[in-house]
């Protein structure tokens, strides 16, 4: 891996977050840097994901590749709303 690629990954990664932050059900209540961050490790693993099954390489735009990201930060996302959420409660 390059410098490029992964200044690039990290650049795919803060679109990611932000689609991810958009398709995540309901409000989400964490700070713009945990989104990006989750977009950013959502693309590195969405990437993973679809070279391991074997669709990462094709012609043209990857559009399964970015939906498995895009997904994956949903989840993030979701996850990290929840937790972040339930951290300023006491019980």
């Amino acid at each position: 891996m390059t410098i490029a690629s992964v200044l690039g990954a990290i650049i795919i990664g803060l679109i990611i977050g932000v689609l991810g932050r958009l398709v995540a059900p309901g409000k989400q209540s964490i700070p713009i840097w945990l989104t990006i961050v989750i977009g950013i490790v959502a693309a590195f693993i969405g990437t993973a994901i679809a070279r391991g099954i074997g669709y990462a390489d094709t012609n043209g735009i990857d559009w399964l590749e970015i939906l498995t990201q895009v997904v994956l930060a949903a989840i993030g996302v979701s996850i990290a709303a929840g937790a972040y959420g339930r951290r300023g409660v006491s019980r």
